[in-house]
């Protein structure tokens, strides 16, 4: 394989992609808005000559590249979350800015670049005739992610592909272009959406205690809940998170969960209600973030909550459960689902993961690359300089279904930065679009099928017992 034909290629259209990101930028697509981004990309996908573009019934547009059975995938989320306060912003975060280093805008990282990269990577997989025999390529413009992580893939795994056995018996692996900050990484901790809602009983706030206040029970609950975050593993009434990383407390998936982090729960949000502010309040309810590392499961985590002191102080008054999401697509299709995103991480020596790996010592080396600049502003190393070329995320991604639900493997390689996610004047690097279309080129010719092995994942929640619909 020529590796500087691919390299050439990529930097020939790097224009193309920054005119291209630049068109996603300026069209405003938050979750279940998307359909303006979504024909964008399809008009590019037709463009460039790919051989099949169409789009499901969710939303998702899906490229096609080549004529095999057996399909590599690359996967962009395209919708982005909202601008905040617009006064935190120093130029429109839709009309945007270039550079001859950077590109500005809500999304460039989070994540239409991914898309750019993808699209013009495949292209030059087309270009230069490196989609390998028995193969075809399937770039997915995925909806609704920024929402709920993932759902867009339950989508396409039941209702594109017939169900979970049958999308695992085609798609070899999926490549997530969210933003790595240069880097290759193998996996990422889990997250649930909790709700604890707890019952009272109101009456005239001049007597308080004629009634039951909800919001005092509340306060309880809250207070272990912080515990839960914050106590060591020798807590006796509350051990805190951290003790996954403990031998003891998690035998099978301690190495796993070092190497994923501890994981989390902060409350994220209050509801109460009361009849008036001269009143007891009648009922609260939290929300709470929980992030999950390996050997945690959706079980495992309600149970916690659960058995908080509290809570089983307050026994038949309180509720725990996890949230839905039934959000009607911008199509109108509502996908109903478990707000539940399950870890997931992959070995090392996975043959999808080395396919990446070797790609990238092929075509740029053994350390993670980027823009450096004078301006902190616009520099990309100060956050990839000394760090593992293979990782993982810190945030969560639409590898939660693709291999936390269904099994099948997934790796991510993105241009952009986890720091500029969600952030106000988010840039991304035209370098780093260079870099991944490259990469995503080269990776098809270097993935040994051969080596594929049915170990790959090492945690996957979705293989306990949890009764996942």
């Amino acid at each position: 394989m020529n590796y500087e034909a691919i390299k050439e290629a990529a930097r020939g259209y790097q224009a193309d992609m920054t005119r291209f990101l630049r068109d996603m930028i300026a069209i405003p697509s938050e979750s279940c808005e998307e359909e303006g981004v979504i024909r964008r990309i399809a008009a590019e996908m037709e463009k460039v000559g790919y051989d099949k573009v169409e789009i499901d019934g969710l939303g998702n547009v899906i490229g096609w590249m080549g004529s095999g059975d057996r399909i590599i995938a690359i996967d962009s989320h395209i919708d982005t979350v909202g601008i905040g306060n617009a006064a935190n912003w120093e130029a429109d975060p839709y009309q945007g800015y270039e550079t001859d280093d950077v590109i500005y805008g809500r999304g460039g990282s989070d994540q239409e670049g991914g898309m750019a990269a993808a699209l013009y990577g495949v292209k030059i997989m087309k270009d230069l005739n490196l989609i390998p025999e028995g193969y075809k390529l399937m770039v997915v413009g995925s909806v609704q992610e920024e929402d709920c992580d993932g759902m867009c893939w339950q989508y396409i795994v039941n209702k594109y592909f017939d169900g979970p056995e049958d999308a695992r018996s085609k798609i070899e692996f999926v490549i997530s272009t969210e933003p790595t900050d240069g880097g290759i990484y193998r996996g990422h901790r889990g997250r649930m959406e909790i709700r604890v809602d707890v019952h009272g009983v109101s009456c005239h706030g001049s007597a308080p205690e004629r009634g039951d206040n909800a919001i005092y029970k509340m306060a309880d609950i809250i207070a272990d809940v912080r515990s839960l975050n914050e106590n060591g593993d020798d807590d006796a009434a509350i051990p805190g998170l951290v003790k996954m990383l403990n031998p003891a407390f998690n035998p099978e998936h301690w190495e796993d969960a070092r190497f994923l982090g501890r994981g989390t729960c902060t409350v994220s949000q209050i509801f109460y209600t009361s009849p008036s502010r001269c009143a007891v309040a009648d009922s609260c309810a939290i929300s709470i973030d929980r992030r999950m590392t390996a050997g945690e499961t959706w079980d495992s985590c309600l149970e916690e909550i659960r058995q908080l002191p509290s809570v089983k102080k307050y026994g038949d008054d309180v509720k725990v459960s996890m949230y839905m999401y039934d959000r009607p697509a911008w199509t109108g299709t509502v996908y109903e689902t478990e707000c539940y995103f399950p870890t997931w991480i992959n070995k090392e020596s996975a043959a999808h993961v080395q396919a990446l790996i070797d790609a990238h010592h092929a075509l740029w080396g053994d350390v993670r690359i980027g823009h450096a600049d004078g301006d902190p502003k616009y520099d990309a190393m100060h956050l990839r300089q000394g760090r593992p070329l293979t990782d993982k995320w810190t945030f969560s991604t639409n590898g939660v279904s693709i291999q936390g639900r269904y099994g099948i493997p997934c790796v991510g390689f993105g241009p952009g930065a986890e720091s500029q996610a969600h952030a106000p004047n988010e840039i991304t690097w035209k370098q780093d679009l260079v870099t991944c279309a490259a990469l995503y080129a080269a990776v098809p010719t270097l993935y040994r099928a051969e080596n594929k092995t049915g170990d790959v994942t090492q945690f996957r929640a979705t293989l306990t017992d949890n009764d996942i619909r």
